[in-house]
């Protein structure tokens, strides 16, 4: 009968295994293949084995854009973690209009990237740009992005953390909602402060969607593209490029799409070990709520 069953199923199951097949796992399989071979326009692919690998790890260009990666991750999902938190409890705590300044902060996540990568560049812009002119006016410094390498990775910081915002801080919104205000009252009757409330009730019971959105976070920033590209193209001189821009223009301005695969692969197996290791601190930490 079991058997019956499942061959019922694999008429009804069947197109979604073919389109899984042919628009990941048959895509991935000729990328990782390419990794492995020396091709461009023109020319028939030539097998190198791991000679892709070897050079985009020794290229002084890769350890460039991979620190820039690893700074913007770093900060830029940190510093947008601890304000989508310090919102979340602020909202969960009875915001007055609530529903208006709801919508705001939400308002990033529907802006096309184009669209909110050319706001920024006009409100910013060194010249006319209304915030640079607003900073000059107080005697403040700008932001000159487009000539200083450290005010251009400053700038897609602040970029990425206004468009990215959204998607941390309603992940901890409706975590927040969900623990229910006994444990709240309960603590507050044997004498604990807003501060014991907030370390031994809020932080316990949020850190699986901490987790959870710090995951998620690092592998969305650790493939950033479109804030880079759209903003300074890598600019000044490769000083902002990251990962994605740089395997970018290994296969779209240099057309080495071996090193561009092997780029891909690599970007990969690093994502895998950092979603992996999230992974095993969420189980734990869901294993020790459970007792």
């Amino acid at each position: 009968m079991r058997s019956r069953s499942i061959a019922g199923a694999l008429p009804l199951i069947a197109p979604v295994h073919l389109l899984i097949l042919s628009v990941i796992v048959i895509p991935a399989i000729y990328v990782a293949w390419l990794s492995l071979n020396e091709s461009s326009f023109g020319r028939a692919p030539e097998f190198v084995g791991l000679a892709n690998y070897v050079r985009t790890l020794t290229d002084p260009a890769f350890h460039s854009a991979l620190w820039n990666t690893i700074v913007l991750v770093v900060v830029a999902v940190h510093i947008e973690l601890l304000a989508a938190l310090g919102m979340a409890l602020l909202f969960a705590g009875g915001l007055p209009f609530r529903r208006i300044l709801l919508v705001a902060v939400l308002a990033p996540y529907a802006v096309s990237e184009v669209v909110a990568v050319a706001m920024w560049r006009f409100l910013f812009d060194p010249d006319i740009g209304p915030v640079s002119v607003a900073l000059t006016s107080l005697g403040l410094p700008i932001l000159d992005w487009s000539f200083e390498p450290r005010d251009a990775m400053l700038m897609i910081g602040l970029l990425t953390i206004w468009m990215h915002l959204p998607f941390t801080f309603i992940i901890l919104y409706a975590a927040r909602l969900a623990i229910p205000q006994d444990l709240y009252e309960a603590a507050r009757i044997d004498g604990g402060t807003p501060w014991q409330l907030f370390r031994r009730v809020t932080v316990p019971l949020l850190a699986p969607a901490i987790i959870v959105a710090l995951l998620f976070r690092y592998i969305f920033a650790f493939r950033m593209f479109s804030e880079v590209w759209l903003l300074t193209q890598g600019g000044p001189v490769r000083s902002t490029e990251v990962l994605a821009v740089y395997l970018y223009r290994e296969a779209f301005t240099y057309n080495a799409f071996g090193t561009a695969s092997a780029t891909a692969w690599i970007m990969v197996f690093a994502s895998l070990v950092l979603g992996l290791g999230y992974v095993l601190i969420l189980r734990r930490q869901v294993a020790a709520n459970a007792h």
